[in-house]
Formats: C-alpha cells, sequence, structure tokens
C-alpha cells in the first residue's frame, strides 16, 4: 500500500515543512494506519539524490541504498523482535544487549541501542543531506532509552531529523513530546482504504478494514495467516459465551500465540477482544455492530443473554490488562483468567 495515497493532507502537510525542517518530527495516529510507511517514505524523498516533486525518485544511489537499507545516513531504531533478520548475517550485540533482550523478550528500545548511534551523530553525513534516525514505535524506547534520546533533543546536532511514530504518544515523556513537532495523522477514508485494500489482492476487504477500526495496515495484517490462526482460535471461543470450555480454549489459543514470530501478539489479541465486548454491547441495545461483520448472528444470539453491567466491567478490566500485556507473563494463566471473567457475562 502507498501511505502519500493514503493520506495525502498528512503528505502535504510534510512537504509545507521541508524549507524549514524541525529537528524531531512525532508521526502520530491510530495503530496500522500507515504512520511507519509514511514516515520511511518521508525519509526515503529527504534522501533522494534526484528528488521529483517532493517524492523519492527510485533510481538513484541514495534511494538503492535506502532501499536495501544499507543507506549510512539512516538509521532505524525498533526493538528487537521487530527487527527483520537477514539470511545468512549473523547479528553481533554486546553482552548487555543480549541480557536486555531476555528479559524484556526484545520489545523495547534499550539503552544500548541508543548508545550505538554515538558514532552516527559523531560524523557528518556522508552524501552531502539529512542524516535521518527512525524510532518505531516510539513508546518502545524503555525509561533509560527515552531519558537518552531526550538529552539529545535538547542539543541536537546539526543536520540530523529524528523521525518518531507512536502510535499511543501519551505514553511518551511529556518533555520529549514537547520536542517534537507532531503530525496527527487521521484514519483514511474509509471507502478509498476499502478499494487499496481490494486492489492489493486483500479479499474480503470491508470485512477486514471493519475488524480493523479503519486501518487498512492493521487490516492487512489481520488477515496475514500467522494471525489468522489466533484471530479465529478467540473468535470461536468467545463465541462459545457461557458454553466456553475455558482450559481447552486457553490452551489452544496459547499455542496459536507462541507461533507467532516477531512482535509479541497479545496486545493485538486484547485489542480484538474488546471489540467483540463492544459489538456484543451494540448489538444488546439493538445497535448494528461495528467490528465482526462476518460473525454478526453469533453476537446478536450472545447479546440475547449477556449482561450489560459487566460487560462494561469487563471491557475496563481489559484495558487494565492491556498496559500489562508486553511485560513477560504466564500466558496460560492469563488466558484461563481472561475466558472465565468473559464466562461468567452470559446467563444460564
Amino acid at each position: 500500500m502507498n501511505a502519500r495515497d493514503l493520506h495525502p493532507a498528512s503528505w502535504q502537510r510534510l512537504q509545507d515543512w521541508r524549507p524549514r525542517l524541525p529537528h524531531a518530527l512525532l508521526f502520530a495516529g491510530a495503530r496500522g494506519i500507515g504512520k511507519t510507511d509514511l514516515a520511511r517514505a518521508f525519509a526515503a524523498a529527504l534522501l533522494c539524490e534526484a528528488p521529483n516533486e517532493g517524492f523519492a525518485c527510485g533510481a538513484c544511489a541514495g534511494c538503492r541504498w535506502f532501499g536495501q537499507g544499507q543507506h549510512p545516513d539512516f538509521r532505524l531504531l525498533a526493538p528487537e523482535a521487530l527487527q527483520p533478520v537477514l539470511a545468512g548475517e549473523e547479528k553481533k550485540k554486546s553482552e548487555k544487549a543480549e541480557k536486555e533482550k531476555s528479559s524484556r523478550g526484545g520489545q523495547e528500545i534499550t539503552i544500548a541501542q541508543i548508545r550505538e548511534l554515538d558514532e552516527f551523530l559523531a560524523v557528518g553525513a556522508h552524501r552531502n543531506g539529512a542524516r535521518i534516525i527512525l524510532l518505531h514505535p516510539a513508546e518502545s524506547l524503555n525509561r533509560a532509552a527515552a531519558n537518552a534520546i531526550l538529552k539529545i533533543l535538547e542539543e541536537p546536532p546539526a543536520g540530523v531529523l529524528f523521525l518518531l511514530v507512536s502510535s499511543e504518544p501519551m505514553r511518551l515523556l511529556p518533555t520529549l513530546r514537547s520536542r517534537c513537532q507532531t503530525l496527527a495523522i487521521p484514519l483514511p477514508d474509509t471507502e478509498k482504504a476499502t478499494r487499496i485494500l481490494a486492489a492489493a489482492g486483500l479479499k474480503e476487504a470491508e470485512n477486514w478494514l471493519a475488524l480493523a477500526g479503519g486501518a487498512p495496515e492493521l487490516a492487512r495484517q489481520l488477515a496475514e495467516k500467522t494471525a489468522t490462526e489466533w484471530l479465529q482460535a478467540l473468535t470461536e471461543a468467545l463465541a462459545c459465551g457461557r458454553r466456553l470450555e475455558v482450559l481447552t480454549a486457553a490452551a489452544g489459543l496459547e499455542k496459536s500465540l507462541k507461533a507467532v514470530k516477531g512482535e509479541n501478539p497479545l496486545p493485538l489479541l486484547l485489542e480484538c477482544a474488546q471489540k467483540w465486548i463492544v459489538d456484543l454491547n451494540l448489538a444488546a441495545q439493538g445497535i448494528p455492530i461495528r467490528f465482526y461483520l462476518r460473525e454478526r448472528d453469533r453476537i446478536t444470539e450472545l447479546a440475547r443473554v449477556a449482561y450489560l453491567l459487566p460487560l462494561a466491567r469487563f471491557y475496563r478490566q481489559v484495558t487494565i490488562w492491556r498496559r500489562f500485556a508486553g511485560h513477560p507473563l504466564n500466558l496460560r494463566l492469563f488466558l484461563e483468567q481472561f475466558f472465565f471473567g468473559y464466562r461468567t457475562l452470559f446467563a444460564k
């Protein structure tokens, strides 16, 4: 998907800033709307050596290096679990970095990664242009790393641009946010996003987009095989209502979640669970559901025996659980607790 087509107004705002760029830009918006793709496209345009009306040409040396992830004036900072591992390439990490990764599951941007920027910040640009550092997701900065970035932004090196991408900007340090120019990126137009997803080959694009809350990149991620396995297991369990076999459902869902490589899927799973609860609440009040369009009949049937007040309380409880979903925990026990709580929402 082309993020510039999805967010033309945001792209134009970036072009308006180009003559006088701040030292840090914060791309803020809902999860899965293409913020990172937009930030990368902007970085590519800034590093392009023959730009065409604000766009990267895709053919110059700078564009080729950027496309290969080897541009000397670009650095990507992301949690270890999100970084792609090239086939046949061994990553050399310090003993401390390995220890941090094992203790946190590679879900944070660490102080060791920030310190690796020292040489990059100390030397000038290799191609007589900008030097760009992209942080994604910025809320994954641990406390020490966030303070280190803050210190850099207090006295920003000349010619260095920080691009921070965040789906939860309020989790960032207020002092860090205050040193960034914020670009608030809205949800794209639903009809346009549906057409783009369908043109990209996504079947049932409208249903996936609804489940993603209008976020096209998230819709694409949910439609991938590794995500649909745990999503189907979650949906089948939730559809059981009072008949839910908690231990069996928790064991099956745990197996599906552990098969996912890279980013921890538990926060997204809880987000999908909350959307199911929202749809139950809407159906119980005779209001059309918003997210699980394919499950309309089953949700409507469940809503007839659901208790509204416990539904609201359970929604708030899941919100609290989402805050801790990125921390190490006993996945089986957590899922059992979740399903036991869910089963009590329905009349016998």
